[in-house]
């Protein structure tokens, strides 16, 4: 579904009351209380949802039960006002970890080739990012990256696969071909190897800018387990 159906969408929820975009209850935004309360639990605790590294992961919460099948009506089911309790989640955790940093940091999400974005009429990584940046303060650069080349899907390629799938699919960004900041933090929706943010680092570093930290709303691995 694309623009239409969300413009449609919205004119309609001024007019009636929303449902939770998960059960299709009454609720006064895109979750209902149970909904998100679930959805709360699936938080990793403050020791697993930091990964130490160079640079270092957070990842909110564990690709599973509601929060995936939250992802997955965000992006499958035309459910992008989702990326709004999901974005400032990710966020508060940002925030409350030992990443939170002041200064000027620009936030980057993940690109999607804009043939593919315009299937689904909006990148949710962008969207994500954009309401992290609501509660960190940081500044949204939409445009820093941008995908040059089209990949398949990833989720049943091995490691390597990815790796060499994702080779030279990104480049720099007009945002950031204007003007490049000092440090960067990666922004995505699913952190399964870190292929994917691995090329874009590559991108980013190749022209002087250094990733500060990655930031994902959930990851396929468990707690614990190496980059």
């Amino acid at each position: 579904m694309g623009k239409g159906s969300q413009f449609l969408k919205g004119i309609l929820n001024l007019f009636f009351q929303p449902n939770c975009a998960l059960c299709d209850r009454p609720s006064q935004g895109s979750l209902c209380p149970a909904c998100n309360k679930q959805l709360q639990q699936s938080q990793f605790n403050n020791l697993h949802q930091l990964r130490p590294g160079k640079p270092p992961v957070l990842i909110w919460g564990s690709y599973g039960g509601i929060l995936k099948r939250a992802i997955a009506a965000m992006k499958y089911e035309d459910c992008p006002e989702l990326a709004r309790p999901l974005g400032h989640a990710l966020a508060e955790a940002w925030i409350n970890s030992p990443l939170a940093a002041r200064g000027a940091i620009a936030v980057v999400p993940i690109p999607m080739h804009p043939e593919k974005q315009k299937q689904r009429g909006f990148n949710q990584a962008e969207l994500l990012a954009k309401h992290f940046c609501e509660l960190t303060r940081y500044s949204l650069a939409a445009t820093g990256l941008e995908r040059i080349r089209e990949t398949e899907a990833l989720y049943s390629l091995s490691r390597e696969e990815r790796q060499k799938t994702l080779a030279q699919a990104m480049g720099l960004g007009k945002a950031f071909r204007r003007k490049k900041p000092s440090r960067v933090v990666l922004l995505d929706d699913i952190y399964t190897t870190g292929a994917t943010c691995r090329e874009a680092m590559r991108v980013l570093q190749n022209h002087g800018i250094k990733v500060y930290g990655i930031a994902a709303i959930a990851s396929t691995r468990k707690p614990g387990e190496t980059r």
